[in-house]
């Protein structure tokens, strides 16, 4: 080529814009697959998650465990407060508060249906301790811990409540889960040094359907028991207040059978 470009020149620079070209696309290609595999990940992806264990915490190690007849059985644990506050008559109608306590317990245990699995804690002068394991209810035996109920010494509510969860929890175990599960506590509210129940008490409203009721002799709005929205709290002004508000429990507390659902 004369007075030009060589020829070889010409092809030369299109060869290389061939090639810049090509490498250009390739460099566009490889960013998007990389945004791609950040953004959206392979459907075959396994997550490094752990699965959550929802309460009542239950796995295939406890191939030993006991599944009871009745799944849908309604569960109540009842603690009862026997400490030394509950021997004076403030706050009950002038009655000894004990005295009405265990009046409208009893009261309330006999009208609690044969199929409902019941239990018992009480802390009183005798100390604390478990008095009927959470079971198909035996009226007269609950009529006969109620009477031996006397009142003395300090009010340990977070080691009675975690103890009643306890049960509840080994009891829901058996039944898969399913059924009612209530933690009723009839208490004058104030926990010895060390044993406030709010921790323990939030912690049962978080992770289970334990649904807690509290019978309150002049428990203030402060009180970790008495949470509006979270725990159905009854006020015992009296023997009659008190047997309405453990009544309510058994309103919330439906009643099912097996065959209901077959």
């Amino acid at each position: 080529m004369k007075n030009g470009i060589p020829k070889f020149l010409v092809v030369m620079v299109l060869v290389g814009y061939v090639v810049w070209t090509m490498l250009e696309e390739d460099i566009k290609s490889t960013n998007t697959t990389s945004q791609t595999s950040v953004n959206q990940p392979s459907i075959n992806q396994t997550s490094t998650q752990p699965m959550v264990n929802p309460w009542p915490f239950t796995d295939n190690s406890e191939s030993d465990s006991v599944v009871t007849e009745n799944l849908l059985a309604t569960n109540i644990y009842v603690v009862f407060d026997g400490s030394g506050s509950m021997d004076v008559s403030a706050c009950s109608g002038g009655q000894l508060k004990i005295d009405a306590a265990k009046k409208a317990v009893r009261e309330f245990v006999e009208s609690i249906p044969k199929n409902t699995n019941v239990g018992m804690l009480s802390f009183d002068l005798s100390g604390t301790k478990e008095r009927v394991p959470l079971g198909a209810i035996n009226y007269d035996q609950m009529s006969d811990v109620i009477n031996k109920i006397r009142a003395g010494r300090d009010t340990p509510l977070s080691t009675a409540i975690d103890h009643a969860y306890i049960a509840l929890t080994q009891q829901a175990r058996k039944q898969l889960g399913y059924g009612d599960y209530h933690l009723l506590v009839v208490t004058d509210g104030g926990a010895s040094n060390g044993f406030d129940p709010t921790q323990k008490l939030n912690q049962i409203l978080v992770e289970s359907p334990v649904v807690v009721h509290t019978i309150g002799f002049c428990i203030g709005k402060e009180h970790s028991l008495n949470q509006p929205g979270r725990t159905l709290y009854s006020t015992a002004q009296d023997y009659t207040s008190l047997r309405e508000g453990l009544q309510s429990v058994l309103a919330e507390a439906p009643e099912f059978t097996i065959s209901e659902f077959e």
